[in-house]
């Protein structure tokens, strides 16, 4: 069970949290610009959406024990997190994930670009997926989750992505980190800090594993449109099943 902490002391000045604030800015503005080198990394990850991070014991690839087509109502949950909801509801486009995995990060920007693409007519949803092998992404979990309690899902869903290289791949807890973020998005932080270490967040993330695992997911990112499982091999085949599921 997640510990709380006492929260650290807050500047004494006005020009103090200004000058910490513009510091956070202006690493988040350089974390950016690799997480959009990275994005290439993307095309590969593509190959068939092998699993370049997963549960330890777990096969790569699509040999998975995973049906074609998804027909449980754990897929998508009345409370499960939509980035964008379309009107007709029709269409609808899931993300498994886990905030510290790379694939993931080399994905994000590819998923923003759909957004932006078929944001009106489909549905996103995101649903927690954090590795046990990835030392900060249940924790990451959790300050999206507290986030998203105050309204600020998407805010700290980017701040994840966008900042991974600056705390991804390390054994030291972020904790700290992404509290900053959070005063960086202006949250509640006495709201924040008790969300964050409440065993409610975390069941929350552990209904999201347990609805993944149950539909065979062992591995991130793993997608599915319309409760197939996407197996794609470039990005324009991932617009191709845009496409066709909107036709």
């Amino acid at each position: 069970m997640p510990q709380r902490r006492t929260p650290p002391p807050t500047p004494r000045t006005k020009q103090g949290r200004q000058n910490i604030a513009e510091e956070r800015a202006a690493r988040r503005r350089r974390d950016v610009g690799i997480s959009v080198a990275v994005a290439v990394v993307f095309v590969l990850v593509l190959g068939s959406l092998l699993f370049i991070d997963a549960t330890p014991g777990a096969v790569a690839g699509d040999d998975q024990p995973t049906p074609a087509t998804v027909t449980d109502a754990a897929l998508v949950r009345e409370d499960s997190h939509r980035l964008s909801t379309a009107a007709d509801g029709n269409v609808t486009f899931v993300e498994f994930l886990d905030f510290e995995c790379e694939a993931c990060r080399a994905a994000f920007p590819v998923v923003e670009q759909l957004r932006t693409t078929y944001g009106d007519r489909v549905t996103f949803v995101i649903r927690y997926f954090p590795l046990p092998s990835h030392f900060n992404a249940e924790r990451a979990a959790r300050a999206v989750e507290a986030a998203a309690q105050q309204g600020q899902l998407e805010s700290m869903y980017r701040m994840m992505f966008e900042t991974q290289a600056s705390w991804g791949e390390q054994t030291v807890p972020a904790d700290e980190q992404f509290r900053g973020f959070a005063e960086e998005l202006g949250l509640d932080m006495a709201a924040f800090d008790d969300a964050y270490s409440s065993p409610a967040t975390l069941d929350r993330i552990n209904r999201d594993v347990a609805d993944g695992t149950a539909l065979g997911v062992t591995g991130t990112p793993t997608m599915f449109l319309n409760g197939n499982r996407l197996q794609v091999s470039s990005e324009q085949d991932l617009l191709d099943a845009f496409d066709a599921a909107l036709r």
